[in-house]
């Protein structure tokens, strides 16, 4: 992401979080005021009862594009996006069905039920299949969108209901009967036979007579119940990614362009990737002026093998132990150069597992490699290798 464009969002995050919470008061007619009873009287009767979701949603999107360096950043997908308008709509038709009076029209205009989007909403419905019919037709459409919406599949509700039927001590003990099936040492084999001395009457000497020992196979314990599915994800730790401060990326953003430009090498950073180790400054060449034999200026772009070059240079003047330098930066303009971070963050499982990419991937044998240079989750089908090589430095973690 660019400066400029970080700037900007900055500055719509924060208009976006004054209008909200403005309106939020308005609506609550905490303050009044001309331009804000205006704008709270629209909303009212546009969306009804539902104007209080749409300022609180207005003030959360400005918040979160305020402080969305503290948080992790978590990509949402457009059929989620869909999805949440989709129940927003269904609920605002619910709210206006419930509330029909002799006046449907009189009843938006005044601010109520579900303004004139639930009025719309519940009446096109209502006259193609009557008020029964639109009120079950909104309420599965609510339910299948707060489903889409909230990310829940199919499987886990099914689990959390087959879960919550059973009875607690039946759960408990199923689970200590497997554990303890588990856990069970083998026994040795006994003896096939036991030989006890008698002695005869008619003999003074010890015979022996042999007796079938007690058989030494214990009988097959019970296989552990099988589960469906996979363990839940909340096994897994959450961790939060260490993030640069936003001086400290600009700082060295102008160390970049400061060093090049002392070695005569124009360039100006056009992009920043932050990732979990190193961040990526996105580097554009500049143009040199040069004079030809002819004695006409001419503009030449700096070769990308002069950046390269100053690799040392500008691990010195960003006091980083080396650095690393792509040239140039595959399906893009630019020179890529990763510093390393003053913190690096650690990668979870988990965080790599619930993103999108992850859950795309329909291949039952997935992998979550983790994250590349950019912060972008790296998910890989092993079934479609023929062969896998994890490189690292001794004692990192390739084995496990």
């Amino acid at each position: 992401m660019s400066l400029e464009g970080s700037l900007q969002q900055d500055i719509l995050g924060l208009l976006l979080l004054t209008t909200g919470t403005i309106t939020l008061l308005s609506l609550l007619t905490v303050t009044r005021g001309t331009l804000s009873d205006t704008w709270a009287r629209f909303l009212r009767q546009v969306f009804g009862w539902g104007a209080l979701a749409v300022a609180a949603v207005i003030t959360g999107l400005g918040g979160w594009l305020v402080l969305r360096r503290l948080t992790a950043q978590r990509e949402v997908s457009w059929p989620r996006i869909l999805a949440g308008e989709t129940l927003f709509a269904s609920v605002l038709g619910i709210l206006h069905l419930g509330a029909r009076a002799v006046d449907p029209w009189g009843l938006a205009s005044e601010g109520r039920g579900g303004g004139y989007v639930g009025w719309a909403i519940s009446q096109v419905l209502v006259d193609l299949i009557g008020t029964l019919g639109a009120g079950a037709v909104l309420a599965i459409g609510a339910l299948v969108s707060l489903v889409v919406a909230s990310g829940v599949s199919r499987r886990h509700i099914l689990g959390s209901l087959s879960a919550g039927a059973a009875p607690p001590a039946s759960r408990v003990k199923a689970r200590a009967s497997a554990l303890a099936d588990v856990h069970q040492p083998p026994q040795p084999p006994g003896p096939a036979e036991v030989q006890r001395p008698t002695r005869t009457a008619g003999e003074g000497r010890a015979t022996t007579t042999s007796r079938p020992a007690a058989s030494s196979r214990r009988p097959a314990a019970a296989a552990a119940p099988i589960v469906e599915g996979l363990p839940p994800l909340d096994l897994l730790e959450i961790t939060s990614p260490a993030t640069l401060r936003e001086a400290e990326i600009r700082e060295r953003a102008r160390l970049i362009e400061d060093t090049l430009d002392q070695f005569g090498v124009p360039a100006h950073v056009v992009s920043i990737s932050q990732g979990p180790t190193v961040t990526q400054y996105g580097v554009e060449p500049g143009f040199l002026t040069r004079r030809t034999a002819d004695g006409r200026l001419e503009q030449r772009k700096v070769k990308v093998s002069r950046i390269s070059a100053l690799a040392n240079d500008l691990a010195l003047a960003l006091s980083a132990p080396s650095i690393r330098i792509e040239a140039p930066v595959p399906g893009r303009p630019v020179v890529g150069i990763e510093v390393p971070n003053s913190k690096s963050s650690l990668v979870s499982l988990r965080g790599v597992m619930e993103s999108e990419e992850f859950r795309h991937e329909k291949s039952p044998l997935k992998l979550a490699l983790g994250q590349d240079v950019a912060g972008n989750p790296v998910v890989a089908d092993l079934g479609s290798m023929p062969h896998l090589l994890i490189a690292g430095a001794t004692g990192s973690g390739k084995s496990v």
